[in-house]
């Protein structure tokens, strides 16, 4: 059996019963107004993103099961998962599969499109060992890229039963991870 995921302390349990929503108090102002003090002190807005799988049943052995993302509302054709604190919706589409091209990004051959999350070191080395104890195949196994650069990051990437990418990663400064500059 693999152990549930635990989300950090405060993060928002959206679409569950009885969930919270701490730190989601409406201020007032304007709406971008909110958004950008939001943003300018580290308060993230949840992100959504609805995506396209092939199955639902395998989707939610994968994103439920596997990932360890707390289900929300759901009828026959979609489903709500909480990935850490943001809204993924998986709905079915007949006959999809993904296919994806690669970039190359210091020295890996780079799924895209893909989605995924920047997580702290220890989330992002959980989720690692998850994925490979259920037997997720690697499409970059985890690693360190951009060694000694303004963006040193661990990162890998593995894709859902539909095909979708999914990248992971963890800035080893986590002050980095929007810093301005050039990759050689």
């Amino acid at each position: 059996m693999i152990p549930a995921l635990h989300l950090p302390v405060g993060t928002p349990t959206f679409g569950r019963q009885g969930a919270t929503h701490q730190g989601l108090q409406r201020p007032a102002r304007a709406k971008s107004q909110r958004y950008l003090s939001r943003a300018a002190s580290g308060s993230i807005q949840p992100f959504h993103l609805a995506i396209p799988v092939n199955n639902i049943a395998e989707a939610r052995d994968f994103y439920g099961r596997i990932m360890g993302c707390p289900e929300g509302r759901s009828a026959k054709t979609w489903v709500d998962y909480n990935l850490f604190g943001h809204q993924i919706v998986c709905h079915h589409v007949a006959g999809y599969n993904a296919s994806s091209a690669a970039n190359a990004v210091d020295g890996d051959a780079v799924p895209v499109p893909h989605f995924g999350l920047a997580m702290d070191a220890d989330s992002f080395h959980a989720l690692a060992e998850r994925v490979r104890k259920a037997g997720i195949r690697f499409e970059i196994e985890p690693h360190l890229r951009f060694k000694g650069a303004p963006g040193e990051q661990y990162t890998m990437f593995f894709k859902d039963p539909s095909g979708n990418a999914l990248e992971f990663k963890s800035m080893t400064n986590p002050d980095n991870l929007f810093s301005k500059y050039v990759v050689d």
